[in-house]
């Protein structure tokens, strides 16, 4: 039962986390430090996997209709205004490879910081007075739609995006709606394009976590080989299906929350979080 409630409270903290700029990386190690979870422990890496797949589902299925129509006008656009490489669909791939190939090259650097709760107390701290300044600064939009980008916007966001990988913590979203307000991009415009780009970007880095735990050459890593149960595989599911759900009802709030709203509350709640950590972590508590 314990492991049960175990899945059930990490499943919420993946799916609520994982969409909004606070680092669900970060939230996910906070709360395995605080649970006592052995980060080195087979089943508890692949569990880790497994729920980010469930957030990840989220996202197809919420901008399911988007994508059909990206589709179906592609590469012209729906205005007739696009071309192979400023359809959005085109620059969602573009800045994809924008943060894949310095990631991959960044491999053996982002290995060292996953689980350094200092660098990620450090980058919720900075992240969200970064975020704060560029949501208060940056105010006046000239690109309100996804269909309005720019091939430099997207270079760039994907670009920024790259320091999530590097620095744990720093959150994805954060990175991506923040680079695309410095880029001119409304709150809205950014942040549908950080989901567009979240997909082929969390897919790869779970698909590659994914085949470091099946693989047999990776069997030092202590993720493969696992002997599952029927114990394990129902936590998996628990853990999957309340991410899903979680990261779905929270991807739909908070594009209704930003479209009127702005961005400092979760500035804050980052600084508040980062300095919490940083005091734990000089007391020695985790």
């Amino acid at each position: 039962m314990h492991d049960y409630l175990v899945s059930v409270f990490l499943g919420i903290v993946e799916g609520l986390t994982e969409f909004l700029p606070v680092s669900s990386t970060a939230h996910l190690r906070i709360c395995e430090a605080l649970l006592r979870i052995d980060l080195h422990d087979g089943f508890w890496k692949m569990y880790t996997i497994v729920i980010q797949l469930g957030a990840i589902l989220a996202l197809p299925v919420y901008f399911w209709n988007r994508i059909l129509k990206f589709a179906s006008t592609f590469p012209r656009g729906a205005r007739g205004n696009r071309t192979l490489l400023t359809h959005p669909l085109s620059l969602t791939l573009i800045a994809f490879v924008m943060t894949a190939l310095p990631s991959w090259a960044l491999t053996r650097q982002i290995g060292k910081n996953l689980e350094n709760l200092w660098v990620m107390a450090l980058a919720l701290l900075l992240g969200g007075i970064v975020m704060w300044i560029v949501d208060a600064r940056f105010t006046h939009a000239r690109t309100t739609h996804m269909e309005e980008m720019t091939l430099a916007q997207a270079i760039w966001i994907g670009a920024a995006q790259t320091l999530s990988a590097v620095f744990p913590g720093t959150s994805r979203s954060m990175c991506t709606i923040a680079a695309g307000q410095i880029a001119g991009m409304s709150r809205t415009a950014a942040l549908e394009f950080s989901f567009f780009l979240s997909m082929p970007t969390m897919a790869a880095a779970t698909g590659y976590d994914f085949l470091k735990a099946v693989m047999p050459h990776q069997q030092h890593s202590g993720i493969a080989p696992l002997a599952m149960t029927g114990h394990d595989w129902t936590v998996l599911s628990i853990g999957f299906v309340i991410s899903f759900f979680m990261a779905l009802a929270v991807v739909a709030w908070f594009m209704r929350w930003v479209r009127s709203r702005g961005l400092a509350p979760f500035a804050l709640y980052r600084i508040a979080l980062g300095l919490g950590l940083l005091a734990l972590l000089m007391r020695g508590i985790i």
